[in-house]
């Protein structure tokens, strides 16, 4: 993978050709200091920055560098690449649209509920449908503002099941938390598991493969009009972690999903539907991983909200001492303390309540500065 070089200053002369992607650094997210005319409202509000990341790449290299958001701009007129940058930070800016007339104030947290007997984070070996009702019932009891219920194992080496399993898995459960109260999402990559979930209650598709996975999944959440959250993953299950490999991880993910949000736009499905996802831990090395964390504010630059999975991934363990999946609390929780400072609007957790806790108490030291 090719690092990125952090240049001190912006480069001089023509940029070049390749690519140019935008990430907004510092960003104010409490009540102080007050707005000011340099500030930019990141998707409308209400977190604002004054300075980009640039990074450029090209067949050579790939750089990054940093400075206030006008400054840049001078930078991108003198390289001839103005219309480049003014279009990545409308890109940047452009108002999100709220997701189930929710507000951005914080990010939502999207609870999780494995209506499988194999999940990485809490596979038994068995499987239950009133436990699974049950748990989405106790995350919306925590304070989930979505469900994602999901009825095939994605995890490393998972082999895949058939749509009548898979619907016979998820749709009771899909047909039963939607009583709740709470947004349904379903987690499929499946467009005949989408539709069934869809007619029971669901009201939001979460795929890993980004509507890539089944021809007739693009279709079916067009004529749906619902969200759907795009995954970035390199792959397939059950070989996806056999020696993955990128150019650069993070321009590569959001490369990918700038394709998807096209590929939807060309099916019907509009822009104002669409959340992004950098699928950590989907065919991604733990340095693939890292890279992705460290400028996943990049990702805002598609235009649409982010979401963030990385909730009792094994990445918490590699980073830290090889704890198992029910022992990664704390890194689950740093991880989305670190992606709720970049901006991420949507945090896909196991642990609704210590994640709620976790933004409640940042938020209220934010607010004291």
């Amino acid at each position: 993978m090719r690092p990125i070089e952090n240049l001190p200053e912006p480069p001089r002369g023509p940029a070049g050709p390749g690519g140019l992607y935008l990430r907004p650094l510092d960003l104010a997210h409490g009540a102080a200091p007050a707005p000011g005319p340099a500030d930019r409202l990141l998707g409308g509000g209400p977190a604002r920055f004054r300075r980009v990341e640039a990074v450029l790449r090209s067949p050579e290299r790939i750089v990054a560098f940093s400075g206030p958001v006008d400054d840049l701009r001078d930078w991108a007129l003198a390289a001839g690449r103005l219309e480049a940058f003014d279009a990545a930070m409308l890109a940047l800016t452009r108002r999100r649209r709220p997701l189930f007339g929710k507000p951005w104030s914080r990010p939502l947290v999207m609870g999780v509920v494995n209506a499988t007997p194999d999940s990485f984070s809490d596979g038994t070996g068995r499987f239950s449908a009133g436990a699974a009702v049950s748990r989405a019932h106790a995350l919306i009891e925590a304070g989930a503002d979505i469900i994602d219920i999901g009825g095939e194992s994605t995890r490393p080496g998972a082999r895949p099941v058939g749509r009548a399993e898979e619907i016979d898995r998820a749709v009771p459960v899909v047909e039963a938390a939607a009583g709740f109260g709470v947004p349904v999402s379903i987690d499929t990559s499946k467009a005949a598991v989408m539709r069934a979930a869809l007619a029971a209650g669901a009201s939001m598709v979460n795929d890993t493969t980004a509507l890539a996975g089944d021809p007739e999944s693009l279709g079916a959440v067009a004529r749906a009009g619902v969200p759907v959250v795009l995954m970035h993953m390199r792959g397939a299950p059950r070989t996806m972690q056999d020696d993955p490999r990128y150019d650069c991880a993070p321009l590569d993910a959001a490369d990918f999903l700038a394709g998807r949000i096209a590929a939807c736009a060309r099916a019907g499905v509009s822009a104002d539907r669409l959340v992004v996802d950098p699928g950590i831990g989907f065919g991604k090395t733990a340095a693939h991983n890292a890279a992705i964390l460290a400028r996943i504010g990049l990702l805002h630059g598609l235009g649409v909200p982010v979401a963030l999975g990385a909730s009792r991934k094994s990445f918490v363990a590699e980073a830290s001492r090889g704890e198992a999946a029910a022992d990664r609390l704390a890194g689950s929780l740093a991880l989305a303390l670190g992606a709720a400072g970049q901006g991420v609007q949507v945090l896909r957790v196991h642990d609704a309540a210590e994640t709620l806790q976790a933004l409640a108490l940042r938020r209220a030291v934010l607010d004291a500065l």
